[in-house]
C-alpha cells in the first residue's frame, strides 16, 4: 500500500521541478511561425485550435481564407490538421491568434512572380469594374486591369462575369499591388500565328507622318515611312490613303512590346516601284519575300547574304536590307511614335482600334487611388 504522507523530499520532485518540466517541454511560438494544428471546436465567427499550447488557440472567421467566408464549415471541420500561420502574441488570457488567410497570401504572391517570371498567360473572369478599369481574382489575389489595357468592343461595365485572357504588368507583393493587361495577351496570341518574312495583306487604318497603320488580321503594325520605299518619301499621304488595301512583309515581331513592324520596300523589283508600280510590287511580293527570307536565315548562318534588291541598288542600299531591315530604321521613330505603334498593335478582329497612350504601365496604374490593393489587409 502506497504511503500517501509521503513528503516532497522522500519522492523527490517537487511542483518546482514539474512547473520546469512543463516549460523545458512546452512550445514557443512566435508571429510569423507556421504551425500544425487540429481544430476541436467550431464557433459561429471562429475555432479553436490545438497546436500543442497551454491554452487552444483561436481563428477568427476572417483569417479563414484569402476569399469570403460567411461560415466556418466552410474551410474546416472537426478534427481536420492542418497548418496554420501565427498572427499575434498570446492575448490576457495566453491565448494565440492564428490565420490561413496569410498563409494563402503568401503562397499566391510566390505563385504570381513563378507565373509572371514564366510570361504565363492566365485567365480569369471580371467581377467588377470602377471607373479606371476592372477587377479580376488571380489565385485569390485582386487584380487590376487599367482600361487602356482592356481589348474590348464592350463598355467596361458588360464585363463583369466575362473571362479574360491576361498577361502580368506589375506584381509588386510589397506594394500589393497587382496590375494586368488583356491587350498584351490578345496581342502576343495574335503575334504567335505570324512570321518574320511573311507577306501580308491589311488594311491601312491610320496614317501619321512617320508612317502607316495596317491592320492585319486584327492586329495592328507600323508601316515606317523609311520601309515603304527605297527613293525618298516625304509623307505617307503621298502613297497610302486610309481603308487601302496593301501587301506588307514582316520584318520584325516584339511580343513583349507588342510590336509589330512591316516593310514594302523589301518587295519592291525595282527601288521606287511602291511609288511608279505598286501593282508590280504586289505581284511580285511573294518571290521578293522569299528572297529575303534566304537572305535572313543565310546571314543568321554566318554566310554572305545574296542581295534582295536589284543589282541597280547602291551597296549602301543592300546593307539596309541586311541591317536595317531588323529593326534598325525602326527605332528611328520618333518617341511620339514609340508610343503610339505600341498601342495600337493591340488591336484585335472584334476590337476598335487602339487609343494612343504610352505601352509601358498607363498613368492610371501610378495613381494609387485607381489601384485597388491585391488583398485587403
Amino acid at each position: 500500500m502506497v504511503n500517501q504522507n509521503l513528503t516532497a523530499t522522500e519522492i523527490g520532485f517537487t511542483h518546482e521541478d514539474f512547473a520546469a518540466l512543463l516549460d523545458k517541454y512546452d512550445y514557443h511560438f512566435s508571429p510569423g511561425d507556421i504551425v500544425p494544428g487540429t481544430v476541436f471546436s467550431i464557433e459561429p465567427r471562429g475555432a479553436l485550435i490545438d497546436i500543442g499550447a497551454k491554452t487552444a488557440a483561436y481563428i477568427p472567421i476572417q483569417e479563414m481564407s484569402i476569399n469570403r467566408v460567411d461560415s466556418p464549415e466552410e474551410v474546416l471541420q472537426s478534427n481536420e490538421t492542418r497548418e496554420f500561420f501565427i498572427l499575434t502574441d498570446e492575448n490576457e488570457d495566453g491565448q494565440l491568434t492564428l490565420s490561413i488567410r496569410r498563409i494563402e497570401y503568401m503562397r499566391a504572391w510566390e505563385r504570381v512572380r513563378q507565373l509572371q517570371a514564366e510570361d504565363a498567360t492566365v485567365r480569369s473572369g471580371v467581377f467588377a469594374t470602377n471607373r479606371g478599369g476592372a477587377l479580376v481574382r488571380i489565385e485569390g489575389l485582386r487584380g487590376f486591369i487599367p482600361g487602356s489595357h482592356i481589348s474590348t468592343r464592350k463598355p467596361k461595365e458588360e464585363l463583369v462575369g466575362e473571362e479574360l485572357p491576361l498577361k502580368f504588368l506589375e506584381v509588386d507583393e510589397e506594394r500589393n499591388r497587382l496590375v494586368l493587361s488583356h491587350r498584351r495577351a490578345l496581342v502576343e496570341r495574335k503575334m504567335n500565328r505570324l512570321e518574320v518574312g511573311e507577306v501580308v495583306i491589311g488594311t491601312v487604318r491610320g496614317i501619321k507622318p512617320y508612317g502607316a497603320f495596317i491592320d492585319i488580321g486584327g492586329v495592328s503594325g507600323l508601316l515606317h515611312i523609311s520601309e515603304i520605299s527605297h527613293e525618298h518619301i516625304d509623307t505617307p499621304h503621298s502613297v497610302f490613303n486610309v481603308n487601302d488595301e496593301v501587301k506588307v512583309m514582316i520584318i520584325d515581331l516584339d511580343a513583349e512590346r507588342g510590336r509589330i513592324s512591316l516593310s514594302t520596300k523589301q518587295l519592291e523589283p525595282e527601288p521606287g516601284d511602291m511609288i511608279k508600280n505598286r501593282d508590280l510590287v504586289y505581284d511580285k511580293a511573294e518571290e521578293m519575300a522569299a528572297k529575303y527570307r534566304e537572305q535572313l536565315l543565310a546571314k543568321q548562318q554566318g554566310a554572305t547574304a545574296a542581295p534582295a534588291v536589284p543589282e541597280a541598288t547602291e551597296a549602301t542600299e543592300v546593307t539596309e536590307v541586311t541591317e536595317a531591315t531588323e529593326a534598325t530604321e525602326v527605332t528611328e521613330v520618333t518617341e511620339e511614335t514609340e508610343a503610339t505603334e505600341t498601342v495600337v498593335a493591340a488591336v484585335e478582329e472584334d476590337i476598335p482600334p487602339a487609343t494612343e497612350v504610352d505601352e509601358e504601365i498607363p498613368s492610371a496604374i501610378e495613381l494609387d487611388e485607381e489601384i485597388p490593393p491585391a488583398i485587403d489587409e
